[in-house]
């Protein structure tokens, strides 16, 4: 059971892992549907995943079409091969778990017929910890994007970083997070975000990235504010 009660308005940081941490991520076309759904989950129209299986590898091509009243806000999000991370404001009553719930599902009915297995794809009940103040939420920012670095260095949390420019590199070269929509970057994906819902703690571009940067030579200690295991 999840010890937290949505209310509108209000902010949440969202994560949930394979089951066994199994990759749920194999491919680039897994990372392309699972973003289109959050674009594509997040309204009370329905997810016609016919549509899906006519674009083939284009999933973006769906990107134009409407998606009906947002269940939620999406402030950050960043998919990684076990796991993923979303920043949510709920707009409606009970918005979060119908959109978490319907993400889940067709993202779960498409991965196990595409790689013919049966059996629940996540694990367990999805986790969420409650951005109840400025500070953490800000912080949440940071520690949504930075995920990616783990797939250079695992232990860069414990240890610091050994190669700053090798980490700066690898958040400017991962597609399947919020990083570059941040950056300014014009891409279809840009459309998945509702950042004015969301406090301006990033005066540009550069404020954003010097402020997500600066954990690349941090103490390993100050990141100990409230970090998740997944």
């Amino acid at each position: 059971m999840r010890n937290i009660n949505f209310s509108t308005e209000e902010f949440y940081h969202v994560y949930n892992r394979g089951t066994e941490k199994r990759i749920v991520f194999l491919d680039e076309g897994d990372y392309y549907r699972f973003t289109i759904l959050l674009y594509l989950a997040n309204g009370d129209r329905p997810v016609n995943m016919r549509e899906l299986r006519v674009l083939g590898p284009d999933y973006f091509g769906l990107i134009k079409n409407n998606q009906g009243e947002p269940l939620v806000d999406i402030g950050a999000y960043c998919l990684m091969p076990n796991h993923f991370h979303l920043l949510l404001r709920e707009r409606v009553d009970g918005g979060i778990s119908k959109f978490i719930q319907r993400i889940l599902t067709a993202y779960s009915m498409y991965f196990n017929k595409k790689y013919k297995r049966t059996g629940s794809l996540w694990e367990g009940v999805y986790k969420a910890q409650h951005a109840d103040s400025d500070e953490y939420l800000k912080y949440l920012f940071s520690y949504i994007h930075l995920n990616p670095i783990k797939l250079t260095q695992a232990d860069w949390k414990e240890k610091g970083i050994r190669n700053v420019e090798k980490a700066k590199k690898s958040l400017r070269s991962f597609k399947y997070s919020s990083f570059l929509d941040y950056m300014g970057e014009n891409r279809y994906q840009n459309v998945i975000l509702n950042m004015k819902e969301f406090p301006d703690y990033f005066i540009n571009k550069t404020g954003f990235e010097n402020d997500i940067l600066e954990w690349l030579t941090f103490d390993p200690n100050r990141l100990e504010l409230r970090t998740t295991k997944a």
